[in-house]
């Protein structure tokens, strides 16, 4: 049986934090077996973020990344399953359907409420528990750390929203996750980065990293960023990285960054 670890983590030098919990397209072979063939092919990766992002680790910022794709466990839910966006559509702790609406799973495939809760103590628990304890150590050195939940989906998906989505998302869990004045800065600098457009805390507020670890009381502010994937990439298998398009939209992002890492400094 092929097996990864369960997390690419690199530790930085600034208050500065990146989580990238649906990069993953790892699928153990027993998991692989199991699924439709579409969803083996893992189509709804958030593509790409790793390398969209990747001026981050210049910037002193530290990695979380997963290797496992969402449809094994998705690290951006809640352990017990909860729904984030009650009365519209979602996807659960292990997804059994796929953003456009087919099935992960043939009938009765779907894994058992057992194998839920091994899969979250085998994939879901090691990330956080390292999330968490990268906070701390953060924590224990700045008196402010922005922590960044870097997500994308394509850009129409009539299951989850009417239309075609914003570029840039950006979700405080309706204010509740940072400081005003943080989302204020993000969502300032979205608003000038033309010809993208942008939203606040419309269709998506922030899942469960954003709503969980962001405590602007206790000194962690957290911002969830779901990017539209047409804003650097081909939305079609085998989706494609276009880079001039992701060389638009870089600049915009390392701005975002810098500006909360400006904000995180200012809390000395």
């Amino acid at each position: 049986m092929t097996t990864v670890a369960p997390f690419i983590f690199h530790q930085g030098s600034e208050p500065l934090f990146i989580t990238m919990p649906h990069t993953g397209v790892w699928l153990p072979d027993e998991i692989a077996g199991a699924l439709t063939p579409e969803a083996r092919s893992v189509p709804d990766t958030d593509w790409h973020i790793e390398q969209l992002y990747a001026f981050a680790r210049q910037m002193g910022a530290s990695w979380l990344q997963a290797t496992c794709s969402r449809y094994v466990v998705d690290l951006n839910r809640p352990p017990d399953g909860a729904s984030l966006y009650p009365g519209q559509a979602t996807t659960g702790l292990c997804p059994e359907t796929r953003f456009d609406g087919g099935p992960v799973y043939p009938p009765g495939a779907a894994p058992s409420s057992d194998e839920v809760q091994a899969r979250r103590r085998r994939y879901w628990q090691p990330w956080h528990d390292k999330l968490a304890e990268e906070l701390l150590r953060l924590k224990a050195r700045f008196p402010r750390v922005v922590l960044w939940d870097a997500h994308s989906i394509r850009s129409v998906l009539p299951q989850f929203f009417d239309g075609r989505l914003p570029d840039f998302n950006i979700g405080t869990h309706k204010g509740a996750s940072c400081a005003p004045a943080l989302q204020q800065r993000i969502a300032a600098i979205a608003r000038a980065a033309s010809p993208f457009t942008q939203v606040e805390n419309g269709r998506y507020t922030g899942g469960y990293i954003t709503r969980h670890y962001g405590q602007p009381s206790q000194g962690v502010h957290a911002v969830q960023m779901e990017l539209a994937q047409c804003s650097y990439m081909d939305e079609t298998p085998p989706w494609r990285w276009q880079p001039q398009k992701a060389r638009l939209l870089q600049p915009h992002l390392q701005a975002m960054l810098q500006s909360a890492l400006e904000f995180a400094h200012e809390g000395r």
